[in-house]
């Protein structure tokens, strides 16, 4: 039996960086989360953030975000459809945290630059594996008559 199908595809080099891409990004999101978390159970700030003393936009923003971020880090390590999907969710919501709504939640620039500078990489990523999947697709089609 042949150890090398020829069947399945081998991987490329943009998508082996793809994957460690998401992958970063999924550590980062989980560190998010758990911060989120600590903040919340009074582990982290003094206890200054546990959620009975926080105001209710913080109730709300905090504990979406807990949530959030933990389960986007699970589909960007698995590397499925929905794990973008949850984090763009996720990076929305601090961006208008911290973005639009600076006078309740403080600013914060560098979460918001951040943000975009993952949400740049993975449009070039995802532009440069459409393209790779476009001129393989027209190297691999046989036209018939």
């Amino acid at each position: 039996m042949e150890t090398e199908s020829p069947t399945i595809p081998k991987r490329t080099l943009a998508d082996i960086l793809f994957i460690l891409f998401l992958r970063l990004v999924a550590l980062s999101c989980f560190w998010f989360g758990l911060q989120y978390w600590a903040m919340l159970v009074g582990y982290s700030l003094v206890g200054a953030g546990r959620f009975d003393l926080l105001s209710l936009p913080w109730k709300v923003a905090s504990t979406s975000l807990a949530v959030l971020f933990p389960v986007a880090s699970l589909g960007l390590w698995l590397t499925v459809s929905w794990g973008p999907v949850i984090w763009v969710l996720a990076a929305g919501g601090q961006i208008l945290m911290y973005g639009l709504l600076p006078n309740i939640f403080g600013p914060n620039q560098l979460i918001i630059l951040l943000h975009v500078i993952v949400a740049v990489v993975y449009l070039i990523f995802r532009l440069l594996l459409w393209l790779e999947k476009r001129r393989h697709r027209r190297q691999v089609s046989v036209d018939l008559p």
